[in-house]
């Protein structure tokens, strides 16, 4: 609005400064041409004024005449703007302060309509208003003016003599109930349907009091509609306000209410405490008894009554303070595993969300107890048969975030061993690295002497190999050691078969199994699965395998190590690739675990079958691939065109200063005979000046250091250059085409005057070559056509773009760029900002 008024009261003044005094349109044919001006204040002005058309052959537009009267008047505008705007807004403050519109006074000091009606329009909305059994009203809601006033004039519209503050408007939405209130009426838009009806302190009391007058003979519709209201936070506070939860609370104590009432009670408890207005911890040991009483029936009971009843529980569990030992000695596991193989959707997920909050809450062995119940036989068939046999794409958002919870804190388990840090005489790991030595080499050998013993460890790829526990100190050596004796104990032929292949090899191409397996685990655990991070609000990504067996992350590593044995075979990696051949392995499974379709493996075998699929060369494809069509689509885009242009000219500048670079600093040449012969052991040395213009050159010593410019003879100067010439059009190397000579590393500097000898090159190097060719090219004023410079220019080009758009990553850029609007037919509408 105030940006408004000051445009407004800009335009004014500027409409006055434009008028023309009084009388002079008469006398302006009279003067001649150069004199028609409105004001002289000096000569700079009557000398620009001079030189101006004579009007009507240009009409000056509003911005272009306020930018001429604002560089005349700049010293009295400037003044003026800032003290009108000055009083104007203290004006317009109290004003405001004092709840005084001040439109009505605009109008009365007679500001134009057109201004105040963009003023007015700002903060009105046109909505349709209903009430039951009353004729709806189309009004215009003025955003600026309290509720209350709005609702009083309703009521005197549908004559309606109760008290203003027994009614409220809501959005008129049967399914979510919400009242506008003075923090969400700015919700409101033009065409929305609201509706007037009883306040939220009216209706509580009026249920409040149905509730106390019937007792278990509460009508039904009462609780639904107490259910209804209870998602509307307004209501929400004021029913708790006057204790109306309390009363819910002792209903289910005293079982005042059964089936489809009791039903209806426990919902708008759940919504009612959902607003946290209130803590849960004012829930009594009895509520609790009773709620669980629900969750532990073996009779079939109403599923509303369940749902509810399971998300209380759910609830008292995570936000509770003291009571979860209550619900945890209530409520037993089998019972809520019963409630999984429900046909109801929202049962399944109610259970599911219960008991990871009852492992969420529990202590340490507590977890342990759960998570070998969980992982057992029985209850992942059951999970498997009544859940995910519908398939991934049938498993809604909210039951796909509850699994992704669940395995979450089944994995966690693995946190403590993989933190673990041994100690080097630990005498439980010394057995279980016995044991993988007798497994891979049979139970004789090595067991003679300790210098055997060590020889075996060694070829089992321990670095320590006279104590191969201190290479299982550090964390995540003691879950590395644990699957590395499951793999050799579960997949007896997989691990003899891995030891013995990588042991007898004779390169250093062998894949070390035991530091395979500590990084593997710390790949697996830190990377992919992330085991120790807490659950993601938003996460959803599950894995089908890992509810297929009794030790998931087990088999997973399983499968892993031996993938990365084959892809550290088809890389040919070394001890030292260990870092490369990782990035494979990773790409490998995380390409296997999600096909693009966001889909699964179903088990552990279709996940090595899609593995399979996936060798070294055909990640490396795919990688190039990708890289590929992200170049090319870069490329094409014009603003990434545009830029390659824009530098260029840069990146040319910086390699043409490269190479006057190598020419001052010189070079060491071989001297040839004038028929293109080389002279043994002669050399010659040129360099150019530092004013880069003139060339010194001299016979020099192979062996000598560089000699400065005053220690060479003979000049010859850029100035006096006719011409550049290379391999046989060079003079010293016309003669010598039917011998072997140098003559792709021959060039010549051509004189202006035929009398001079020409100065005659043959470069060492193919790169000296290219360096002095495109150096003198650049000192003759042309372009810099050679090899070296092209590569040089699109590996710089190259770096530059990359760090130009180190901030784009991620960004897709468009082809083309959108669509430029098309010019206003005038620029009345912009406001001048001094």
């Amino acid at each position: 609005m105030w940006q408004s008024i000051g445009m407004m009261r800009t335009q004014i003044l500027l409409s006055r400064l434009a008028k023309p005094v009084k009388g002079y349109q008469l006398q302006r044919h009279m003067l001649p041409v150069s004199h028609r001006i409105n004001f002289i204040p000096d000569r700079a002005e009557a000398s620009s004024a001079a030189n101006k058309p004579p009007e009507g052959t240009e009409k000056l537009t509003l911005f272009q005449r306020f930018k001429r009267d604002f560089s005349r008047y700049w010293y009295v505008m400037l003044p003026v703007h800032i003290t009108t705007s000055a009083g104007y807004f203290m004006c317009f403050y109290y004003l405001s302060k004092m709840g005084i519109s001040p439109i009505p006074l605009m109008e009365f000091v007679g500001v134009p309509q057109e201004y105040l009606a963009s003023l007015k329009d700002s903060d009105v909305v046109k909505v349709a208003v209903e009430m039951l059994d009353k004729a709806t009203q189309l009004i215009d809601l003025d955003q600026t003016r309290p509720l209350k006033c709005i609702i009083q004039e309703l009521c005197a519209i549908w004559c309606i003599s109760d008290p203003v503050d027994n009614y409220a408007l809501e959005f008129s939405d049967p399914t979510n109930p919400v009242y506008i209130t003075e923090k969400n009426r700015c919700e409101i838009k033009n065409g929305l349907f609201l509706k007037l009806t009883a306040s939220p302190a009216r209706r509580t009391q009026k249920i409040l009091d149905t509730l106390n007058a019937t007792g278990n003979n509460c009508p039904v519709e009462v609780l639904k509609e107490l259910h209804r209201l209870s998602l509307d936070p307004t209501f929400a506070l004021e029913f708790i306000n006057k204790q109306g939860h309390q009363y819910l609370l002792k209903s289910v104590q005293e079982t005042v209410h059964t089936g489809e009432r009791l039903a209806f009670v426990l919902l708008s408890f759940v919504e009612l405490m959902d607003h946290g207005i209130v803590l849960w911890d004012i829930v009594e040991p009895k509520f609790i008894g009773k709620v669980a009483n629900n969750v532990n029936q073996n009779s079939p009971t109403d599923l509303r009554i369940l749902h509810a009843s399971l998300c209380i529980l759910e609830s008292i569990v995570l936000n509770s303070s003291s009571r979860y030992h209550l619900v945890d000695q209530q409520v037993t596991l089998p019972n809520l595993i019963a409630h999984i193989q429900s046909g109801s959707s929202e049962i399944q997920q109610s259970a599911i969300a219960l008991i990871n909050a009852l492992f969420i809450k529990a202590e340490h062995t507590k977890r342990r107890g759960l998570h070998a119940t969980l992982s057992s036989k029985h209850i992942r068939k059951v999970i498997l048969a009544n859940i995910l046999s519908k398939g991934q794409q049938m498993v809604g958002t909210e039951m796909a975030h509850q699994l992704y919870v669940l395995q979450t804190l089944l994995f966690s388990m693995q946190d403590e061993r993989r933190k673990q840090e041994l100690d080097s005489n630990d005498a439980d790991a010394k057995l279980k690295l016995e044991e993988l030595r007798r497994i891979a080499f049979g139970p004789t050998e090595g067991s003679s002497n300790k210098s055997s013993a060590s020889k075996c460890y060694r070829k089992l790829g321990f670095q320590s190999a006279s104590n191969p526990v201190e290479d299982l100190i550090s964390p995540p050596g003691a879950l590395a050691l644990d699957n590395m004796l499951y793999f050799a104990r579960h997949h007896n032929d997989q691990y003899i078969k891995f030891v013995i292949e990588n042991s007898v090899r004779g390169d250093e191409h062998e894949v070390p199994f035991a530091r395979a397996s500590i990084r593997l685990i710390r790949l697996l655990t830190e990377d992919i699965l992330h085991i120790g991070d807490p659950p993601r609000d938003q996460g959803r990504s599950f894995h089908f395998m890992f509810f297929t067996h009794v030790y998931p992350f087990e088999e997973f590593f399983c499968v892993c190590i031996q993938l990365l044995n084959k892809t550290w075979k088809e890389m040919r990696a070394t001890a030292e690739d260990f870092t490369k051949v990782l990035q494979v392995v990773q790409d490998q499974i995380e390409r296997a675990m999600e096909a693009p379709d966001g889909t699964t493996p179903a088990d552990f075998e279709k996940l090595k079958s899609k593995l399979a699929t996936l060798p070294y060369q055909e990640i490396m494809n795919i990688w190039n691939e990708e890289r590929s069509n992200k170049e090319e689509c870069e490329t094409k885009a014009i603003p990434i065109v545009q830029l390659r242009e824009m530098l260029t000219p840069d990146i040319l500048s910086l390699i043409q200063q490269h190479r006057m670079q190598q020419l001052t600093e010189g070079t060491l040449f071989t001297k040839y005979s004038a028929k293109g012969h080389r002279i043994k052991d002669k050399f010659w040395y040129c360099r150019l000046s530092a004013n880069q213009k003139i060339f010194h050159y001299g016979d020099w010593d192979e062996k000598a250091a560089p000699p400065s410019v005053d220690e060479l003879p003979h000049k010859f100067a850029v100035s006096e250059i006719r011409a550049l010439a290379t391999a046989r059009d060079c003079p010293h190397m016309k003669d010598a085409r039917k011998t072997k000579t140098a003559a792709s590393l021959a060039f010549s500097l051509l004189p202006e005057q035929s009398e001079q000898e020409a100065l005659n090159f043959v470069a060492p190097s193919e790169k000296v070559f290219y360096f002095w060719t495109d150096g003198i090219r650049a000192l003759l004023g042309e372009r810099m056509t050679s090899k070296e410079t092209q590569q040089d220019l699109e590996m710089l080009l190259h770096v530059e773009m990359k760090l130009r758009l180190l901030d784009t990553e991620g960004v897709q850029i468009p082809e083309k760029p959108p669509p430029v609007p098309i010019d206003p037919p005038n620029y009345d509408f912009i406001t001048p900002v001094f």
